[in-house]
């Protein structure tokens, strides 16, 4: 018996269509220009009905495109201003505990899973460079660690978006 539950629709379609047509790529630009928008005034923006807006977010959401609304906290403004990403080369067996570690870490905001040598990519926040040694040595019991100190940021982090857009 088949599950009610339909699967998410691959690469950005839904019912054969494309869920990235014009309307929807203009409501993408608007909310990852400014995510707390309301709905009448992105209607206003893209010139569209609120209620064709509203319907055409939820499509984006049900489709995955759109997966969340997240907060950007600077870190510096909660007292963390050292950033680092961290590489880490886990020992044999160990890529399941260094995921635990990171998952545990409330320094750890950010935690990949990449290919090469290294199959770790963390960004790490800490109050002071110091701290970071604290860190470090709790991933070290199960691999080796290679740090990059963020000078600085000439690009915020962004919503990804086609070149062809």
């Amino acid at each position: 018996m088949a599950s009610k539950r339909s699967a998410r629709p691959p690469n950005g379609f839904q019912n054969g269509r494309s869920l990235l047509d014009e309307p929807n790529r203009r409501i993408l630009d608007a909310l990852s220009a400014e995510p707390r928008i309301t709905v009448s005034e992105l209607a206003r923006r893209i010139g569209m009905s609120a209620p064709a807006v509203r319907e055409r977010v939820a499509r984006l959401e049900e489709g995955g495109v759109i997966r969340g609304y997240r907060l950007d906290v600077d870190p510096a403004a909660i007292g963390l201003p050292v950033s680092a990403w961290v590489r880490i080369k886990p020992g044999p067996g160990q890529l399941a505990k260094i995921a635990e570690v990171a998952e545990r870490l409330p320094e750890v905001s950010e935690c990949h899973r990449i290919s090469g040598e290294d199959c770790f990519l963390l960004k790490i926040h800490v109050p002071e460079i110091e701290a970071l040694e604290q860190i470090l040595d709790q991933f070290l019991l199960y691999g080796q660690t290679t740090s990059s100190f963020v000078v600085s940021t000439p690009v915020r982090p962004r919503a990804p978006r086609p070149s062809t857009w």
